[in-house]
């Protein structure tokens, strides 16, 4: 879980809901909600196949819950079962998925063990980056848009208070419920973009890099076992993926 997020997302808020006091009740309008979330839903609709804003919420739970890859943890894997192949031969790494719940490591290791080329293997396992790249790029894009389309009908219900309030300039009740539509609306629509959409697609694209460097580690890593490389030369191969800092942490 990632406390960041779920800290930032409730302390913004908070504070909102804090520097509105006792005016709080003033910033609830209904018209102005079904104007900005119903019409962001409905856009978004418009821009995405039906399947992808479905997921929405698995794209959202992925932001708060997902846990980045350990590549301190994943080196020191690779490294340990090289220097078993080279020990032990390559068969012994067939029982890998026992020992690691890596499921991407086991697949490059499972091709090892088949004897597939190298060219073969990186070819396949470099698929399956590409691949997974696209499907992140979809959820980074839909919250992009989210953020891009909220403060948009913002602007439509500001416009549709507007319209409102000047065809009822006689009627002093009547102008009190326009400018509410007209105003709470740009505010719906700034929080949707600024507290919603942008820091969220942020933090999926931090997490796409993140996934994606763990799986060239490993990437890196199944080749250098293919090729029977020696462990200290596998380690600074991947080192090489790590900070100076990072690096003399796994070599402790």
């Amino acid at each position: 879980m990632d406390l960041a997020t779920i800290i930032g997302l409730v302390l913004t808020l908070a504070l909102i809901v804090i520097a509105m006091g006792s005016y709080i009740t003033a910033f609830i309008d209904i018209p102005s909600m079904l104007i900005v979330i119903g019409g962001t839903i409905g856009t978004l609709l418009v821009a995405h196949p039906m399947g992808v804003l479905v997921g929405v919420g698995k794209v959202f739970r992925k932001a708060i819950f997902a846990n980045p890859p350990e590549i301190n943890t994943l080196i020191a894997t690779v490294i340990d079962f090289s220097g078993r192949a080279r020990r032990e031969g390559i068969l012994s790494l067939q029982n890998a998925e026992s020992e690691t719940d890596d499921v991407f490591f086991i697949k490059g290791l499972n091709m090892v063990v088949d004897g597939l080329e190298s060219s073969v293997i990186e070819s396949v396992l470099s698929t399956e980056i590409e691949f997974l790249e696209d499907r992140h790029k979809k959820g980074i894009g839909l919250f992009n848009m989210l953020a891009a389309l909220a403060p948009a009908m913002g602007m439509i219900g500001t416009l549709v208070g507007l319209v409102i309030m000047l065809q009822n300039l006689s009627d002093p009740d009547a102008i009190g419920p326009s400018m509410a539509i007209a105003l709470i609306t740009t505010f719906y629509g700034a929080i949707l973009a600024n507290v919603i959409g942008l820091p969220i697609s942020n933090k999926l694209e931090l997490r796409s890099q993140d996934e994606v460097l763990a799986m060239q580690v490993t990437v890196e890593g199944v080749l250098a076992i293919a090729a029977g490389d020696n462990p200290r030369v596998v380690e600074n191969k991947l080192n090489s993926y790590l900070s100076p800092k990072d690096r003399g942490a796994l070599t402790q």
